[in-house]
């Protein structure tokens, strides 16, 4: 029994191995064709004829028009009232400012050498006082020098109000002191030597014009 069995085994496994080499054959010689011919497309040829282009240009210039024989009536100027102006209707409360200059402790301008101003800068008008409604002076003293610049300047009296009611405020005294700072005077001489001249006093008022 085992010898029979051992020979079918062995002839199924000869038949196998062979039906396979077959098949391998079968496959590689299908793989060895040369591939069919392919249908090719071809495309049609497209022809453009030769064409010129011409690029015209018609312009048609306009005909001048003819002269009128009459020109035309003239037209009256209208009439408008003139407006009554006055000049006070131009005063927009603007503020006025007037430096005043007063001299203390020193001579005349009457003698020969003695300085005079020249220049008299306007302070500005502090926007907090004038949005206010607020007036007011303020007496300034300082040195002339001998180039006729201003020195030192300082306040000795600063008031402020409304209505001519004043008391003593420093509102106006930071623009005060800029503008006196920029004064300039022709220096006093004296035996041909300009000389330094102290305690000069100049008041500054701040007005509200009406």
């Amino acid at each position: 029994m085992n010898v029979a069995r051992l020979g079918l085994a062995g002839l199924l496994a000869a038949v196998t191995t062979t039906a396979l080499l077959y098949l391998m054959h079968a496959l590689i010689a299908a793989n060895d064709k040369p591939p069919a011919d392919v249908e090719e497309n071809r495309i049609a040829d497209i022809f453009m004829p030769e064409r010129k282009i011409e690029t015209r240009y018609d312009v048609e210039k306009p005909e001048k028009p003819e002269d009128p024989e009459t020109p035309p009536p003239e037209m009256p100027e209208p009439d408008f009232d003139q407006p009554d102006l006055k000049p006070d209707a131009l005063n927009m409360n603007a503020p006025r400012v007037k430096p005043e200059m007063n001299i203390k402790g020193v001579g005349g301008f009457s003698g020969d050498g003695e300085y005079l101003p020249i220049v008299k800068v306007q302070p500005n008008y502090p926007s907090r006082a004038l949005s206010r409604g607020i007036e007011g002076y303020v007496i300034v003293e300082f040195t002339v020098t001998t180039n006729g610049s201003v020195r030192d300047p300082i306040v000795i009296e600063g008031m402020a109000g409304r209505n001519g009611n004043f008391s003593e405020s420093s509102i106006f005294n930071s623009s005060a002191l800029k503008a006196a700072s920029k004064f300039k005077y022709k220096p006093r001489v004296v035996d041909g030597v300009a000389i330094e001249v102290p305690g000069v006093r100049n008041k500054i008022t701040f007005a509200i014009a009406e």
